[in-house]
């Protein structure tokens, strides 16, 4: 296939051809796909595929679409992806999304504000977030294509699009995803009308930046991070790692009860450049019923006043009733940055810790062991993170784990172990400034 040729080779067999017939070429999927990018043949109801990063899934899933509905084998189809802006920005308007690789009297109108595109020959697609998994209750399709299916937050959403996968002679989906361990992959693995196909960054480098490859793989290759996303592997615990897929698997809700308190936890990062750690933001709460509800994760890079925003929206949102930051390193910080955002009046509890990281760790890996912690949907960063940091390692513990250590500890272990002050309001610490 001319795509997995090197840049000169191709364009000595390009030009060979006519102008009319390059141009023909261009939207000649076929010609430019590597094997592994074109459907496998036979009886099958999900194409898995399983790659790394760069190796070409989007443009694979939105060909697949294209393909199909040309053959007329499509006319009412699911475009799901983890958020209402992912499934936009990848799927329909991305540089390898539908809209881009659609040649001119193919290419289908899209109406963002029905969340539906459609062909010239008739055929519809209706995009939808799986973050919202009610909005695939009811609707019917006959094809689907599911964009980092490892990723959702609620399974509820796979479910649902299953349930409506029933129109035509042979509905089927197309997922491609770069792999985690998530009860969902693993039975599709499992299943006999799956086929797979697994794909590393690699595969793809006549396409990508000359040196990118060359440069992921010195910086990550051989490591659990370069398995996962650059080899595609579908990688299970870490053998040191504190906390365990199946705890997590077998403690998770779709939906937390009522919950007598809510904290939402920071561990802010010193920095905000590219390079820098993330700020982690984990938001949990305990129930009425002894147990502790992970609800959301809102960690990443982000500037200051950025994080602080993120801080603040997550408060109001779980309706929680403390920040917990810790006092080491950050405490003062923390109230002075939401003070300048504005967020004056949010109670700050500090935790002073006295035992290192991975000893603070330990508690609440015993509660998530004794089945006392529940995930609300999937979280799927923060998880990688609990069941690939191994403490025996020179790693820092990555900056979700910490933020979650706090939380839980706060709600759920005693309150002396980590030296906690009562709440303060920013307001009332004229100290914290700039």
């Amino acid at each position: 296939m001319l795509a997995s040729l090197p840049p000169q080779q191709r364009a000595k067999i390009l030009a060979e051809f006519t102008t009319a017939e390059r141009a023909a070429m261009v939207s000649a999927w076929p010609v430019w796909a590597r094997p592994d990018q074109l459907p496998p043949r036979g009886a099958w109801r999900t194409w898995l595929i399983l790659a790394g990063r760069g190796w070409g899934k989007s443009r694979t899933g939105a060909e697949w679409v294209r393909a199909e509905v040309k053959a007329a084998r499509a006319g009412r189809i699911a475009l799901v992806a983890r958020t209402a802006a992912d499934v936009r920005d990848v799927i329909v308007e991305g540089e390898s999304g539908i809209l881009a690789i659609s040649p001119k009297g193919e290419r289908p109108t899209w109406e963002p504000s029905r969340r539906r595109l459609t062909w010239p020959n008739g055929a519809t697609a209706t995009t939808y977030s799986a973050d919202e998994p009610d909005q695939l209750r009811g609707p019917q399709s006959d094809l689907a294509w599911c964009d980092e299916l490892a990723a959702w937050r609620y399974p509820d959403a796979w479910d649902q699009l299953r349930f409506g996968l029933r129109l035509g002679d042979n509905p089927r989906v197309c997922v491609t995803t770069t792999p985690r361990p998530t009860p969902i992959i693993r039975a599709l693995l499992n299943a006999s009308d799956t086929v797979v196909t697994r794909g590393r960054t690699r595969d793809n480098r006549a396409n990508l930046a000359p040196g990118v490859v060359a440069e992921l793989e010195a910086r990550y290759a051989g490591s659990r991070l370069g398995r996962q996303e650059l080899d595609g592997e579908v990688l299970d615990d870490s053998a040191g790692a504190l906390f365990r897929w199946a705890w997590i698997d077998a403690a998770r809700v779709a939906k937390a009860p009522d919950l007598r308190r809510v904290v939402v936890a920071v561990d802010p990062a010193t920095t905000s450049g590219d390079e820098s750690d993330e700020t982690g933001i984990v938001v949990a709460g305990i129930g009425y019923d002894g147990r502790g509800y992970v609800l959301a994760d809102e960690s990443g890079r982000y500037r200051p006043e950025e994080w602080a925003r993120r801080v603040a929206s997550a408060f109001a949102t779980h309706k929680a009733d403390a920040v917990i930051a810790e006092g080491n390193q950050g405490g003062e910080m923390i109230g002075a940055v939401l003070r300048a955002c504005g967020a004056s009046t949010l109670p700050v509890r500090t935790v002073h810790a006295k035992r290192g990281k991975a000893t603070r760790a330990e508690p609440v890996a015993i509660l998530y062991e004794q089945g006392r912690v529940s995930h609300v949907g999937a979280l799927a960063r923060l998880e990688d993170q609990l069941t690939t940091w191994d403490p025996a390692s020179n790693r820092e513990s990555p900056d979700r784990l910490d933020a979650l250590v706090y939380a839980v500890t706060e709600l759920m272990t005693a309150r002396a172990e980590s030296s906690a002050s009562p709440p303060r309001m920013i307001a009332a610490a004229p100290r914290w400034g700039f």
